[in-house]
């Protein structure tokens, strides 16, 4: 016979599934909550996140630790006779840039930059060098001198903008002025100096962009590229030799930089094509391999040390890659994970060495791989195949109502200024369609717009 319906079993079911009160020991119950409704009550919160995703993050990291550490490679000499020619851009595409990085040239230039870092390892800025510098890196050392001295007979003009002093386009004209004759004095130091007659007009373009553009007042990777492009004409042509990488990178490279720094503070330079919080720097790249090269088997200083002051204040004279990071926290304010999360998390890394390793891969990958800088020009004469490097940034500009991603090569601007803004993008778009093979690369542009504000701009 079954009890479960008596009190007993009854008080013993509610005893034990009822909740009971711990003073008094008494049932308690607790009002079930009503539903919620979309009409009388707030929606229930939303989660977010406390950092936002970047836009402009690397997406391609594990195609940087995967790929191989470009190793150093001779460069090839350019044998006489020469003929040389004023650059041409030849590469305007990510097929072109493939190209460029699978053919000799492509990969001796990586292979330059990173024999100009193994050059320096475990030496200081001020280390005597192995071998007295040879006339063509005095001669060098000259040129960063001449233009230093133009700073200070173009002192900077009142302006109210944050960015890009006019007074860097006087200093810029100057530069452009003197620029075949400070060449001229570097080529003077071959051994044949006949056999590189009008080599400016070759090496001028090279030097002419690595100091930023003067259109724009800006400076990035790409200009910093463009003076590596420079050292590795010279080395083409000899005027260079692998006994000279010290030198060039101790004692050239470090006025170089020393001068964009000059520069950038005296006529407010703007970031040309930054990654932001997400780059390691606004302006440079190549400094922080350098400088993580010298610091390969130091005893003392690890990577986490760029978080010690003192260290950066006693020794950002020595070592290229603490300047820089002593750069960063001058002119960037708050923590210094948020506004350089990049550098922050190289710090962890265990050894210089694979610093080294990793930032010359993400040179390749960020910097020679990327829209941002396009190798875009290949040249036919004595220095066979040299690619000009051009850049195309990020940022863009309002042109009659149309927003677009500014491609700077001087045949675009060329080319918006005399066929959009006459037709109109209406009347563009129709002289596309009607010849689409003649215009293929300007769709191409175009498809790269952000957005349009008109379809019919007249």
């Amino acid at each position: 016979m079954s009890n479960s319906g008596s009190p007993t079993a009854s008080g013993h079911h509610d005893h034990e599934h009822t909740p009971l009160c711990r003073s008094c020991g008494a049932p308690t119950t607790a009002p079930t909550p009503a539903p919620w409704s979309g009409t009388s009550d707030s929606p229930p919160p939303a989660y977010r996140p406390i950092r936002l995703p970047a836009i402009n993050a690397p997406t391609n990291t594990a195609a940087i630790v995967l790929s191989p550490v470009p190793q150093p490679l001779p460069v090839p000499p350019a044998a006489p006779p020469h003929a040389f020619q004023v650059p041409t851009k030849r590469i305007a595409s990510p097929d072109d840039i493939s190209r460029f990085h699978a053919s000799v040239h492509g990969r001796h230039f990586l292979g330059f930059v990173a024999a100009l870092s193994a050059s320096v390892h475990g030496r200081k800025l001020s280390d005597p060098l192995p071998s007295p510098p040879s006339p063509a890196v005095s001669a060098l050392l000259d040129l960063v001198a001449a233009l230093a001295a133009l700073v200070a007979s173009t002192p900077p003009l009142p302006h109210t903008s944050r960015y890009g002093n006019p007074a860097f386009r006087l200093w810029h004209e100057k530069f452009t002025d003197s620029a075949s004759e400070l060449i001229s004095r570097i080529t003077a130091t071959a051994s044949s100096p006949a056999d590189l007659a009008g080599a400016e007009v070759e090496l001028a373009p090279y030097l002419l962009d690595s100091f930023g553009n003067a259109t724009r007042i800006d400076y990035g990777t790409g200009h910093e590229t463009n003076f590596a492009a420079f050292l590795y004409c010279l080395a083409r042509l000899g005027l260079i030799t692998e006994a000279d990488y010290p030198a060039v990178v101790l004692r050239v490279f470090a006025s170089y930089l020393n001068l964009m720094r000059t520069l950038q503070d005296t006529y407010q330079l703007e970031p040309a094509g930054s990654h932001g919080v997400w780059g390691l720097d606004d302006f440079h790249f190549l400094p922080f391999i350098f400088g993580a090269a010298q610091l390969i088997d130091h005893k003392y200083m690890k990577p986490k040390s760029i978080h010690n002051p003192d260290i950066l204040e006693n020794f950002s004279n020595e070592y290229m890659y603490l300047a820089c990071v002593a750069y960063v926290k001058k002119v960037k304010k708050g923590p210094f994970a948020e506004h350089s999360p990049m550098l922050d998390d190289i710090s962890a890394v265990s050894n210089w060495k694979k610093v080294n390793s990793g930032l010359l891969k993400m040179y390749k990958a960020e910097v020679l791989e990327k829209g941002g800088l396009i190798p875009s020009s290949e040249v036919q004469g004595g220095l066979n195949h040299h690619q000009k490097f051009t850049m195309i940034h990020e940022n863009t500009c309002v042109m009659r109502g149309l927003v677009v991603q500014r491609c700077y090569s001087d045949w675009v601007e060329k080319y918006i200024q005399k066929v959009i803004f006459p037709i109109g993008l209406k009347g563009f778009l129709c002289v596309c369609v009607a010849r689409r093979h003649t215009y293929s690369v300007a769709l191409q542009i175009l498809g790269t717009c952000n957005f349009l504000l008109s379809l019919c701009i007249t």
